[in-house]
């Protein structure tokens, strides 16, 4: 598979330059002080439908021969890819297609609509969307814009490289969220031609890592299963084209937990004051995860934010694991005796600790409770892992015994 010329992204970044915006680049302090190095966050979750997508769709489909063009174009997708598709074609005059599986967010299908695009949902999953979409294809002519295999794909992308070293010319190491790889293939084609001394690392979701055991085999291979929040990197299969230029130009591939994913996502909510969707938040995440020294961070770091589209009901939830894997939450259960005064006794030693409850629950079926005693699980609001302890102590020096729930 061909390796992409600085020439084509050359030619990306001239077609783009009039119609995506370029994107904030913000120190973060916070970051800076964690890992020893100047820290830079590209906010593409500040682009144009709130992710980095719309750059590889628009300049696939600008470069598509006007005969073509008359047919349509259609996609398959439960997110970013799907609005990014959308805009770009209507913003050219040409229909769209975009398939989504049934169970879809409400706020993405929305948004695929309002861009639009004609969205029909199909199937339980992407892979069921794709195949709906490939019959479209096959039976309108349509064009299928595929989410990251393609040349032209990778070349939007790696306007993004492009900008990061207009923006931070010292810029040494770029950390990049990596799905099927057309980002961060299209980062690593730009350093490469542009500044070859730049380290680019690329960063998956460990429940969907399917880069590693690929770059391994010298081929793309699907993983065997998926199952991670960061929905917008989970991708079973690295592509043909990604993956050419990635082996060749990236020396490192990184996985993160589930854990490092929301507390990433919470910190750029809470410090940077950025809304970014897990995803977006995974080059954050491998900067709290790994130290300094197995990132090999050379000169001033930035770490791309590669969207922010995510259900508010979603975040409202992974904000809740955030604070817990921050230990800003604390839940424990405490058996108690049944009597007048049990409850607010427990409640006592609490609230001398300084947290703060935020809900009671009792039981009084488990089978291992006596007739006089009852459980009860408290979740509390804390103020970090030495105040968590703090609280974990007070509760053992009063007597009781506590297991935490979390």
């Amino acid at each position: 598979m061909e390796l992409i010329e600085m020439a084509r992204v050359q030619a990306a970044a001239e077609l783009l330059a009039p119609v995506i915006r370029r994107t904030p680049m913000v120190a973060s302090r916070v970051l800076s002080e964690h890992v020893g190095s100047e820290v830079w966050l590209k906010c593409e979750n500040l682009q144009r439908t709130g992710s980095f997508k719309p750059r590889g769709a628009y300049n696939r489909i600008a470069n598509l021969h006007q005969d073509v063009r008359a047919r349509g174009v259609v996609a398959a997708s439960a997110g970013n890819h799907a609005q990014g598709v959308a805009w770009a074609a209507t913003s050219l005059g040409i229909a769209s297609t975009v398939f989504m599986p049934i169970g879809a967010s409400l706020p993405k299908l929305v948004a695929t609509k309002a861009y639009g695009a004609q969205v029909r949902q199909v199937g339980e999953t992407i892979d069921d969307s794709l195949d709906a979409a490939l019959d479209f294809a096959d039976r309108t002519g349509a064009t299928l814009i595929h989410p990251f295999d393609h040349p032209d794909i990778v070349a939007g992308q790696a306007t993004v490289g492009r900008e990061i070293l207009d923006q931070l010319p010292e810029v040494g190491t770029v950390i990049v969220p990596t799905g099927g790889g057309g980002l961060l293939a299209g980062v690593a084609v730009a350093l490469h031609h542009l500044a070859p001394h730049v380290r680019v690392i690329g960063v998956q979701a460990a429940e969907a890592a399917a880069w590693p055991d690929s770059l391994a085999a010298g081929r793309p291979v699907r993983v065997g299963r998926m199952s991670t929040m960061a929905d917008g990197i989970a991708v079973g299969l690295p592509g043909a084209v990604p993956f050419a230029n990635v082996a060749e130009y990236v020396s490192t591939m990184l996985t993160v937990d589930e854990e490092a994913l929301s507390t990433g996502l919470l910190l750029c909510l809470e410090r940077a004051k950025l809304i970014v969707e897990p995803a977006g938040a995974a080059a954050v995440a491998a900067l709290m995860s790994f130290a300094r020294d197995e990132l090999d961070l050379r000169g001033s770091v930035c770490a791309i934010l590669s969207g922010g589209n995510i259900d508010p009901l979603l975040l409202t939830r992974l904000i809740g694991h955030g604070l817990s894997a921050a230990g800003r939450y604390l839940a424990v259960r405490v058996t108690i005796s049944d009597r007048p005064g049990g409850l607010s006794a427990l409640l006592a030693v609490v609230g001398k600790t300084g947290a703060s409850v935020v809900d009671v629950a009792h039981s009084r079926t488990g089978t291992w409770l006596a007739v006089d005693e009852v459980e009860v699980s408290l979740t509390l609001e804390t103020r970090g892992p030495t105040h968590r302890d703090d609280v974990l102590t007070a509760l053992a020096n009063a007597g009781y015994a506590v297991r935490t729930a979390d």
